[in-house]
């Protein structure tokens, strides 16, 4: 079972602020639903690299395991298998294509898959709110964030997202 979900974005950023918010997997907490434990290897993204984090609650502990598959700073592309809880994997391309010198837009596919039987069917019930909401939230978060270096300076982001953490 599958189901794809892709929300697009304009955002009032050149493509270069955006880009460099994507390509850093250890700052991904500073602006998406997620907290960062593990980048390997450590720097920006490159084809193979591992990113382990968690979402949801404190307690609960979500664990979330990304792979970049394929990375394209040239044409603003990046490529991810991402494994959820509960069997359900994802397949992300994010693409960044310049609408002008200080605007751009951000196309997310996600692709979610299920496992079979039952406990699929399951799975897509209870998350069947998530997998439309999830994206739209995770790409409205990198609007907002990218959106606030411009206008706030580089660390405006950052210190609003350690604000709603708090």
């Amino acid at each position: 079972m599958s189901y794809a979900s892709c929300p697009t974005a304009a955002i009032n950023t050149p493509i270069e602020i955006v880009w460099a918010l994507l390509v850093d997997p250890a700052g991904w907490g500073h602006f998406f639903d997620v907290r960062i434990d593990n980048v390997d290897p450590p720097g920006p993204a490159v084809a193979g690299q591992k990113i382990m984090g968690e979402t949801g609650p404190r307690l609960l502990h979500l664990k979330l395991a990304f792979q970049v598959i394929q990375i394209d700073a040239e044409r603003h592309r990046l490529v991810m298998d991402i494994e959820l809880p509960f069997g359900v994997t994802v397949h992300e391309e994010l693409t960044c294509t310049p609408l002008n010198a200080d605007d751009c837009r951000v196309d997310y596919h996600c692709g979610f898959n299920f496992p079979i039987g039952w406990r699929g069917a399951l799975t897509r019930v209870l998350m069947r709110r998530e997998v439309n909401a999830g994206p739209v939230d995770s790409l409205s978060r990198l609007k907002r964030a990218a959106e606030m270096r411009v206008a706030g300076g580089e660390n405006a982001g950052r210190q609003q997202e350690e604000r709603s953490w708090s």
